[in-house]
């Protein structure tokens, strides 16, 4: 009877999850699954972490009569955090078969009109802006004609770099700097940062300004949060000493998620300043073009200032490819610099 009973269970299970896979496709990926579960998870702490106070806290619900003001703007603090944790996690890194697609594309066109109008195209070197559309992704590049894109590619390279060194093993297609194949998504990320589980996709080029955002609202939140859960300890300590517990377990699991978040925003913030990524900065010394560079040279680096412009106001729709800096710009980047003078200091160009 058991043996029935659990082989029934385990059929009813299979078609539900069966629609469940024909009603949203994203979840028939084991992967998929996991990180929609962690989503859910996260959307659910933040519910309870905040839903607490107003069950808990009949000071917390007398201010907000008071002062609806003041829990206006928390409330709109805790949905702005999740529509853009949400914004973050739908938005693509940008990866390099985008990028591939757009210069084939693009040059392709440039040919048409250039035998039209029999007029030589021209091209510009360094760094390149590609404009991507990301719904128009297909895998059906890898069979297309290459050739615009391993040259422009391979010019972003030293000359005289193999193309085999700089080509992925699992997309059959050439790396331009600074880009990494992602296990996890199974792509080839442009200026690849790390994967995040918890948003379930990869930080990249096309995201990392909203991630560095995400990471900010959340900063504030779990502060502000705690702030609360303190002021609600100080002046109900004595009344129930079972609510008292558990809003002291929250308190603590906020305590350190906000250690957590601060160190983040540190560090994602330094990165931004430098103009380096975790995986730059991680696998420093694994990774061929940054071996032979000391560890105080930022190669990719325009100065402080000019990387938070470029970081803050870059176009998210357009991903800029860099190249290797020369062993003159190298060289003219490891001597120091002195803010006397704004027109020689890096961090004022």
């Amino acid at each position: 009877m058991g043996v029935l009973c659990g082989a029934s269970f385990r059929d009813t299970w299979d078609r539900f999850s069966d629609r469940c896979s024909w009603l949203f496709p994203c979840l028939s990926d084991p992967a998929r699954r996991s990180a929609f579960g962690l989503k859910v998870a996260l959307v659910v702490l933040h519910l309870i972490f905040v839903g607490i106070l107003f069950v808990f806290d009949n000071d917390f619900i007398e201010k907000t009569k008071q002062r609806p003001w003041y829990t206006a703007i928390y409330l709109i603090l805790f949905v702005a955090t999740l529509a853009q944790y949400f914004f973050t996690s739908n938005t693509s890194p940008g990866y390099v078969l985008d990028a591939m697609r757009v210069v084939n594309e693009t040059d392709a066109l440039v040919r048409r009109i250039s035998m039209t109008s029999k007029q030589p195209a021209s091209s510009k070197n360094g760094n390149v802006v590609i404009s991507v559309d990301r719904n128009q992704l297909g895998r059906n590049l890898l069979a297309s004609n290459a050739t615009s894109w391993t040259k422009l590619v391979m010019d972003m390279y030293p000359p005289g770099t193999s193309v085999r060194t700089w080509t992925c093993s699992y997309c059959n297609i050439v790396q331009p700097p600074r880009s990494k194949h992602c296990h996890d998504c199974d792509k080839c990320v442009l200026q690849f940062d790390h994967h995040c589980v918890w948003l379930g996709t990869c930080i990249g080029e096309g995201n990392h300004c909203r991630f560095w955002w995400y990471i900010c609202e959340e900063t504030a939140l779990c502060l502000w949060t705690g702030i609360l859960y303190i002021t609600y300890l100080k002046s109900n300590i004595s009344k129930s000493w079972w609510v008292d517990i558990i809003m002291i377990l929250l308190l603590a699991t906020l305590c350190i998620s906000l250690i957590f978040l601060v160190l983040l925003l540190l560090f994602h913030s330094y990165l931004i300043m430098t103009n380096q990524t975790t995986y730059e900065l991680v696998r420093r010394r694994r990774i061929p073009y940054l071996r032979g560079i000391p560890e105080r040279v930022y190669p990719f680096s325009k100065g402080v200032c000019r990387n938070l412009y470029n970081f803050c106001f870059a176009q998210s729709s357009e991903y800029k490819m860099e190249r290797l800096p020369t062993s003159q710009e190298l060289e003219e980047k490891s001597r120091p610099y002195t803010c006397l003078d704004a027109l020689t200091c890096r961090c004022c160009r």
